[in-house]
Order: structure tokens, then C-alpha cells, then sequence
């Protein structure tokens, strides 16, 4: 019994030291049967034993990757580079890992440091231009996103990204030449014809930018923003009855839409309908403070009304949001003439013939919501 007992113990003392002896070797094997987690188990034994180890914990960060443990991968990848900032490739892996992660600042910052070495990498561009995407940085977007379009037409996605970051770093000629495309393969989109009424819009083609918002209300009659798209299309064209009702479309498909109610408030205005416009306008604010054109018609209807302090503190909010337009300045004019302030009044009167009209574009009041694509594996 006693023997039997040792023998035991000398075989639990073999197995013990069997597994604290695993080895890299085995790891690769491990990965090669893609037993991840079975992998990964055997790198954390290698980097506890020897935690000066860069080449074990960049493998481990890898392991971690392949199960889309996306925090621990990157913690694993900075203690790698920590060790061994020579390790190239793993500046590439930390970067799609905070890239999964949604860290496109710091996934922006690995990547470009991965490019330092290898600036001829597609996916590494491609990867970086999504991330600059997903930090909203448009121009430095399209500028690599660019070369993974070019590389897969095929690749609609890409293409989606490349055209939306043109439209929103104004590159409009290249957004349109992007949603011609990607219209061409699928006319059905309801979303790419609002982007391409979007860039056309900018490129001054509002006709045309109509009919392509007018398409996708047909295809797709609950999409959010398409009646306010094409009523702010309207409006602009002075067609106020058909803006008027597409405002009221996207209200009742969204009561909270502030732009709408905005719009909607500056149309009955336009119409001499204050007292109808007054509390649209009022409500827009409420939910969103930066609504310009909502102030100047706010200031406006309070000074018809002599309701001066409130006149003045919109007016002033609108020259706040932007000074570069006149309307505003010209209400304040008549304000500070109407409660006898001349002196500010001849002030503002002189800001107004200094100011042009700025041309506004449909673009610049429908939302950015970049969206992340899924980027590939880890090197």
C-alpha cells in the first residue's frame, strides 16, 4: 500500500512538472489543431515563467484575438511592444484590436506606426481608414480608404465608406462618382439615394438632388430623414407647401425631429403664420440648442410682438451659433432701432452689407452616423 502510494505521489510530482515545462513548441501545435484556448493556457504559462518574453505575449495577444478577446489581445500587444518595440506586426494586430474594440484614436495611432515600416501595406492603409472614419476624420478617411476601394470594387462596404467620407469632407465630386456606383449595382438602396441627393445638393444640383431624395421616399417611405431631406430641398427652392408637408411626414414619423420642427416653424413664418410658428420653433430649441434658423425666426416673432428681451437673447444665440450671416444681424438692427438704440442699430446695419449670403447645403444638416466594418484577422 505504502508503495502504491509513492508511486502516486511521484507520478502527480511528473505530471506537475510535465505542465509547468510547456513550451512554445507546444503552443504552435496547439494552433495548429486551432485549439485557441488551449493555446492561449500554454503562452500564459511561458509569459508567467519568463515575463521578459516579447515574442510569447505578441503570440499570446494573437490567441486572445482569434477568440475576439479583443481587451486582453491589446494589453497583451502593448506589454509585447513594451518589451520589444521592434515588432512590427504587432503594431498592426494592436491596431485591429482596439479597432474591434471601437478605440479608433488609438487604433489610428498604432496603425500609422505599423506604416512607418511597411507604407506599402494595403490592409494596414485600408484598416486606417477606418478608423479614421470611425474618429469622424473625413478627409484623412477618404484619403486611405481610397486605396482599398481602388484595390476591391467589388467590395461595396468599402466603397459605402469611401463615398460617405468624400460627402462629408465636402470631396463632393468624389462622394457623387461613389454613390453612382453603388447605385448602379443596387438602385434599390434607399440610403444611397439620400447620400447622393446629399452630394448633388452640395454640388449645386438641387433638382437633381430632389429627385434622388424623392426616389428614396418611394422605396422607402419610413426611412428616417428622408422627408425632412426632401423638404429641406423644397424649402430651399422656395416650393414651401411641398416642404411643409414633408416636414409633418418626418414629424409624425419621428415627433422629436428638431431640424423638422424648425423648418416647419420657418415655413408657416414665411407664410405670416407666426403664432403657429412660434411654438414649433420654441419646441425645436428645446431639444436642440443650436439650431440657428430657429433663433433668427424666434427673434423676429418676438420683436413683432415687443417682446424686446426675448428678441434680443435669440437673436444674440443666433449670431453666437454663427455670425457670418446676415438675417440676424439685420433683426438685431431693427430690434436696437425699435428700443431706441440707433448707435447699434447703424452697427448692425453695416455688418449686414458686409455679409453675403452663405450657400447652404443639404449635407451640412442631416446626420453623421458612421458605422465600423469588421476588418479582418489579426496577423
Amino acid at each position: 500500500m505504502k508503495r502504491i502510494v509513492i508511486i502516486a505521489a511521484a507520478l502527480l510530482s511528473f505530471l506537475a512538472r510535465t505542465a509547468w515545462a510547456q513550451s512554445p513548441t507546444d503552443a504552435i501545435a496547439l494552433e495548429q489543431q486551432h485549439k485557441w484556448a488551449e493555446a492561449e493556457a500554454v503562452w500564459k504559462a511561458v509569459t508567467d515563467r519568463n515575463p521578459g518574453d516579447a515574442d510569447a505575449f505578441a503570440s499570446l495577444g494573437v490567441d486572445l484575438s482569434r477568440q475576439k478577446k479583443y481587451e486582453e489581445a491589446a494589453a497583451a500587444y502593448r506589454k509585447a511592444l513594451k518589451l520589444n518595440p521592434k515588432l512590427p506586426e504587432i503594431q498592426f494586430n494592436l491596431g485591429l484590436a482596439e479597432f474591434q474594440l471601437g478605440h479608433f484614436s488609438a487604433a489610428s495611432a498604432a496603425l500609422r506606426t505599423y506604416l512607418e515600416t511597411d507604407s506599402t501595406s494595403l490592409q494596414a492603409r485600408t484598416l486606417l481608414g477606418m478608423s479614421y472614419y470611425g474618429e469622424r476624420k473625413f478627409e484623412l478617411a477618404s484619403q486611405y480608404l481610397e486605396y482599398g476601394a481602388r484595390a476591391d470594387p467589388s467590395n461595396a462596404e468599402l466603397q459605402q465608406k469611401l463615398a460617405e467620407s468624400c460627402l462629408w469632407a465636402k470631396k463632393l465630386k468624389c462622394a457623387q462618382e461613389g454613390f453612382r456606383k453603388l447605385l448602379q449595382n443596387n438602385p434599390e438602396s434607399a440610403q444611397t439615394h439620400i447620400l447622393m441627393g446629399e452630394a448633388l445638393d452640395g454640388l449645386e444640383r438641387t433638382q437633381e438632388a430632389i429627385a434622388e431624395f424623392q426616389a428614396a421616399a418611394k422605396i422607402s417611405p419610413k426611412e428616417p430623414n428622408v422627408h425632412f431631406g426632401l423638404g429641406y430641398l423644397y424649402w430651399k427652392t422656395q416650393q414651401y407647401e411641398e416642404a411643409r408637408q414633408e416636414f409633418k411626414r418626418e414629424l409624425e414619423l419621428d415627433p422629436t425631429h428638431a431640424q423638422a420642427l424648425a423648418y416647419l416653424g420657418d415655413t408657416d413664418w414665411k407664410n405670416n403664420l407666426g403664432d403657429a410658428a412660434l411654438p414649433l420653433l420654441e419646441r425645436a430649441v428645446k431639444l436642440n440648442k443650436n439650431i440657428r434658423i430657429a433663433y433668427v425666426d424666434m427673434g423676429a416673432i418676438y420683436l413683432q410682438k415687443k417682446k424686446y428681451k426675448d428678441a434680443e437673447e435669440a437673436l444674440t444665440r443666433a449670431v453666437t451659433i454663427d455670425p457670418n450671416l446676415p438675417d440676424a444681424h439685420y433683426q438685431l438692427s431693427r430690434l436696437y432701432q425699435a428700443t431706441g438704440r440707433s448707435g447699434e442699430a447703424e452697427k448692425e446695419l453695416r455688418k449686414v452689407k458686409q455679409l453675403h449670403e452663405k450657400a447652404d447645403s443639404l449635407a451640412g444638416k442631416m446626420p453623421v452616423t458612421p458605422a465600423a466594418a469588421d476588418p479582418g484577422d489579426a496577423k
